[in-house]
C-alpha cells in the first residue's frame, strides 16, 4: 500500500494507485482533523485526487516534485 495511516496522519509515499481511494476515504470520514504527508508522493490516480477534493484537507508536507506540488495546491485549494 502507497498510504500509511498513523494516528493522525496519511503519509503518501510513491505512486498512489486507485486501490487507495476508498480506504482513504474512510480515514477521512473517521479521521476529518487529519493531515497529509505528500512529502514522498510521486503520482496519484485521479480517484484519490477526487477523495481529496471532497473535503477540506490540511497539508502537512507537499510532494517533493516541485511541478506535482504546484498542481495538488491548485487542485486542492480550487476545491
Amino acid at each position: 500500500m502507497s498510504i500509511t495511516y498513523e494516528p493522525g496522519r496519511a503519509v503518501f509515499t510513491d505512486v498512489v494507485s486507485v486501490e487507495e481511494a476508498e480506504p482513504l476515504l474512510q480515514w477521512r470520514l473517521d479521521c476529518p482533523d487529519g493531515v497529509l504527508d505528500l512529502g514522498a508522493c510521486q503520482h496519484l490516480h485521479a480517484a484519490v485526487l477526487q477523495v481529496l477534493m471532497a473535503a477540506p484537507v490540511r497539508v502537512a508536507a507537499p510532494p517533493a516534485d516541485p511541478g506535482l506540488a504546484a498542481w495538488l495546491a491548485a487542485a486542492l485549494t480550487s476545491s
